[in-house]
């Protein structure tokens, strides 16, 4: 018979199942923690292998290491001092017959702890150990700058120490005495309820309360924590020269003001004597075993903070200082001014007085000297962007920034420079027709070219295209021009925020032009996926499965991100504040993205703060432009850095700017061969770069009270300004600054500058003009001039605004417009200063009807407070203002059609001078209509470059219409 319960087989299948299912459950777990340790494991991974591809390993090295050592050091000192105490506490307990009838009760505790006391000894100091080391690792840049920092140079007023005492030394102090207070009471809890648990300490039990021996432990770590505040009121003594306050006449202040020197400097070297007495009286109990003078000198301290360090304070500004305010903290306030216009670079600013309200000159010399005054820009870059949308974005899946840039470049019929306003024609992800992850990300992979026009006119001939449209001088699909051969794909732009799969199997979309072209990428950039490790943590990374297995992703594949280019020099540089607005410039045949980067600190002594993000806001920012670190609070700042971001291949270069910088030179130090030294700049590069936005931003917010160098007229206020509100929009935010090229009273030729108004506080009127230096090729880069306005009531830009709004002409033009579907834009308010007054000069759009994109189609100015002027021209405006006609148009007006004369082999130059105008027309009619013939466009230029060149070669300089103006090889730079 079978056994039916004993045999082998019952028995086994029993057993079996739980052993299944145990090691199921195991196997379970096992997995489970494999794949949690590989996604932590992929987002390293995919970190070192992008900055490996950038060829900046150093970076990610130098920043992981200093994380690591900190982590590790800190972490091990937390866990040691918290385990010590332990450790010594219960090494010190009393015993168990000394214990009283409440430690009885805690029998079961001990009892529960005892089996694993060790175990709970190494979680406790492992907690804390791993919380201590990840707080640690934050701090790695107020590490580097301490262990790496190079001397300013400059002393304060106070203390005579070098500014990089404050800069980089005292915050990594402040983190040692935080840490070692963290630390300390730590320890203090961990060792009281170790020796409560043990019978070293009672709570409720008669008789004495702790035992000689905790009362010994716990007495030397108090006396360690008073210690360690009494280094906190030594310290407190500096911190005074950087912290920031509020005086009533002034509103935002750093630095010591009469009754921090004159009371709270000797407080804190009292209260610095009395908590060294104290712990002395702490550390006294090893031998006197009592706590009663410990608490007595502990009273005492808490007491003398109270009275010498709130108290006494108090009384010394209400009756001392309040009385006669301006005389006490007028030396005060002179170190304050002294301090914060060299923090930002504001101390050298030319500050002159001009009336404004006009020379004595003849209206004829006015009227001719408004032409060499400034180069009109009247494309206003903010609001012609839908013009370069409708006429030169062929494809939905394309599109232009909202606010375009200025940059400038050669006219080939001048041969000088010329404002030029530039957009770059980036993908638009959203506006393909159909959305999968190949085309998302192997098919549309990048945008496509450089688009510019003339920023002093629009087209002004109908047979060259829509009245009052930009003036194009690069365009078409691909680009042609005058720019010269150049790559035109654009893998990395503003827009550019997807990730794409490149150089693989699948072919990308190149361009659309008489049929599809497409193209594998060949820059090099990118990581690549050729690698199955590779690929597995990028679909871990990105969460996108089909990397796995995709036979899209082959040989060559290659992913691409972090595209942006304030995102590649934020990644490559995390020691950098960016400027909000990157910008882009044709240089040796290639698209370059230039970044301005600064260093910061927010620990200049006397020198106020200013938050970045306040006050680079302005009417652009919210809509176009992103603002710089928002809420990053700074009182010193320099345009140390110029980075450079190839649109193709992705590249990063950082260049030394501000050779004397000691922020950016401890950076160096800290990531060495990550800048390149500013004599490695191309020239053809140096040529684009200008003065920053958001640095002139930052510097005309502070010149509104720190033009006044004189205490006694800053307390009072009496010659603040403010920055005006942008008078072409309703939004009450303020006017940004413009670039333009102008001549300041005492130049001889106009100057790229960068350029914006103040009014006096609270009034609408102008109280000053600033305008500084942008051509980064100038010797007086960086120059800030000031003209103070010393007339009265001279006319500010929201009152000329109003008054134009005012008028009939303007009345009867927005009265016309009711019945075409249209309304009325302005741009941008040009602010020129001309013979002792001010020309107002603002470009006035419509947009709607037929054509649903801005057209220039007025021109309204004024002078020295006149009555504003509507004219269908710049010519015609500036006519009216000064009641006569200039004698030659300038040249950046010239008519169609004209040339100068002729000379050498006249009939070669006549003939090849028809041959340009010809093919010059042939290109407009070329792109008339709603489909533009790229294709015929493209040989008409190849027409008209070969003709002027024939007749270059004949002897002679022909010039090319004004309105279809072109651009030579890029001659400087700057942006709008």
């Amino acid at each position: 018979m079978p056994d039916r319960g004993g045999g082998p087989t019952g028995p086994r299948t029993r057993a079996g199942g739980p052993s299944r299912v145990r090691a199921l459950l195991l196997a379970l777990g096992v997995l489970a923690v494999l794949a949690m340790a590989f996604v932590m494991f992929s987002g390293f991974w995919t970190d070192w292998l992008w900055y490996r591809s950038v060829d900046y390993a150093s970076v990610f090295t130098t920043t992981l290491w200093t994380k690591l050592g900190l982590f590790a050091v800190f972490g091990a000192i937390m866990a040691a001092a918290v385990g010590f105490n332990i450790w010594l506490a219960h090494r010190l307990r009393p015993p168990l017959s000394a214990m009283s009838t409440e430690q009885q009760s805690l029998d079961r505790y001990r009892m529960s702890v005892a089996p694993y006391k060790k175990w709970v000894l190494a979680a406790i100091t492992a907690l804390v150990g791993l919380i201590a080391g990840a707080a640690a690792s934050g701090e790695w840049r107020t590490w580097l700058l301490w262990v790496d920092g190079v001397p300013f140079g400059t002393k304060d007023p106070q203390f005579h120490l070098d500014v990089s005492f404050y800069a980089f030394d005292l915050p990594w102090y402040r983190f040692l005495l935080g840490f070692g207070f963290a630390a300390t009471v730590l320890s203090v809890v961990a060792a009281a309820l170790t020796h409560y648990l043990y019978g070293g300490l009672r709570v409720t039990s008669p008789g004495a309360r702790a035992t000689a021996a905790a009362t010994g432990h716990l007495s030397v770590l108090i006396g360690l924590f008073v210690s360690l505040k009494a280094v906190a009121y030594w310290l407190d003594r500096y911190g005074l020269a950087v912290k920031s306050s509020d005086l009533k006449a002034t509103g935002n202040w750093t630095g010591l003001r009469y009754v921090d020197a004159n009371a709270y400097l000797p407080a804190k070297t009292i209260l610095f004597c009395i908590a060294v007495i104290c712990a002395v009286l702490f550390f006294a109990t090893l031998w006197r075993r009592t706590w009663q003078l410990p608490v007595i000198g502990f009273g005492l301290m808490v007491l003398s903070a109270i009275l010498i360090g709130g108290l006494y304070p108090a009384i010394v500004q209400k009756f001392t200082v309040q009385p006669n305010e301006q005389a006490k903290e007028a030396p005060y306030i002179k170190k304050n001014i002294d301090a914060t216009r060299a923090a930002y670079g504001i101390g050298s600013a030319k500050v002159s007085d001009y009336s404004g309200t006009g020379g004595a000159g003849s209206k004829a010399g006015q009227r001719k000297a408004a032409d060499a005054a400034a180069s009109y820009r009247l494309v206003d870059p903010n609001v012609v962007s839908p013009a370069f949308q409708q006429v030169q974005q062929p494809r939905k899946y394309y599109q232009f920034p909202a606010t375009l840039n200025v940059d400038r470049y050669k006219d080939p019929s001048t041969g000088k420079l010329q404002d030029t306003v530039v957009g770059l024609r980036e993908l638009n992800i959203a506006g393909i027709q159909k959305h999968n992850w190949i085309n998302d990300h192997f098919t549309y992979t990048h945008g496509f070219g450089m688009v510019t026009a003339k920023g002093t006119g629009t087209v002004t001939d109908p047979k060259q295209g829509t009245i009052g449209s930009p003036a194009f001088t690069e365009a078409g699909l691909p680009t042609t021009g005058d720019l010269g051969p150049y790559e035109q794909r654009i893998y990395y732009g503003e827009k550019t925020t997807q990730y794409s799969i490149v150089g693989g199997p699948q072919k990308e979309l190149d361009y659309e032009s008489n049929g599809e072209k497409t193209t594998r990428y060949k820059g090099g950039s990118g990581v690549s996926l050729s690698s199955p490790l590779n690929r597995a943590a990028y679909a871990v990374a990105l969460s996108e499965p089909q990397m796995l297995y995709s036979g899209a992703i082959g040989k060559g594949s290659r992913i691409l991100y972090n595209r942006t280019p304030k995102e590649r020099v934020e990644a490559v540089a995390p020691w950098l504040t960016l400027d909000g607005d990157a910008y882009p410039a044709e240089v040796d045949g290639r698209i370059q993205w230039i970044v301005d980067a600064y260093t910061t600190t927010d620990a200049y002594p006397y020198s106020s703060r200013t938050t970045l993000g306040d006050t680079t806001t302005d009417s652009l920012t919210s809509d176009s432009r992103s603002v710089v670190a928002q809420q990053n609070q700074v009182n010193y700042i320099r345009n140390s850095v110029k980075a450079t971001v190839d649109a193709y291949t992705g590249k990063v270069t950082l260049y030394q700017w501000d050779t004397k910088d000691p922020v950016l030179r401890t950076w160096m130090k800290a990531f060495p061969g990550t800048v390149k030294a500013k004599k490695d700049i191309p020239a053809d590069l140096e040529a684009h770069m200008r003065y920053p936005q958001d640095l002139f931003k930052v510097q005309r917010e502070l010149l509104t009270r720190y033009h006044v160098t004189d205490a006694a007229q800053f307390y009072s206020g009496s010659d603040a300004w403010q920055v005006p509100d942008d008078p072409t929009t309703r939004a009450g935010t303020a006017v940004p600054p413009y670039y333009l090229s102008l001549k300041m009273p005492g130049q001889k030729q106009q100057a790229f500058s960068l350029t914006t108004t103040f009014t006096p506080s609270g009034r609408p009127n102008l109280g000053a003009f600033m305008a500084v230096d942008a051509d980064a090729t100038s010797p007086d880069y960086g120059t800030i001039r000031v003209l103070r306005v010393t007339g009265n009531n001279v006319q500010g830009p929201q009152q000329m605004q109003s008054e134009l709004n005012g008028g009939e002409d303007v009345a009867d033009f927005v009265r016309n417009l009711k019945g075409t579907d249209s309304d009325i834009e302005y741009g941008n308010m040009l602010t020129v200063p001309l013979d002792g007054g001010f020309l107002y000069v603002e470009p006035v759009y419509t947009r709607g009807g037929s054509q649903n994109y801005p057209l220039l189609k007025k021109v309204a100015a004024s002078y020295a407070g006149g009555k504003p002027v509507f004219a269908d021209s710049l010519s015609g405006a500036l006519d009216a203002v000064f009641g006569t006609t200039a004698a030659e148009p300038p040249s950046s007006t010239r008519p169609p059609g004209r040339t100068k004369p002729p000379t050498g082999d006249g009939q070669a130059l006549q003939q090849a001078v028809q041959d340009a105008q010809k093919a010059y027309d042939e290109g407009q009619d070329a792109l008339k209509g709603p489909t533009p013939d790229w294709q015929a466009y493209g040989k008409a230029q190849k027409d008209l470059q070969d003709a002027l060149k024939r007749a270059e070669a004949a002897g002679a300089s022909a010039a090319t219409p004004s309105s279809g103006g072109g651009v030579a090889k890029p001659g400087g730079g700057g942006s709008g």
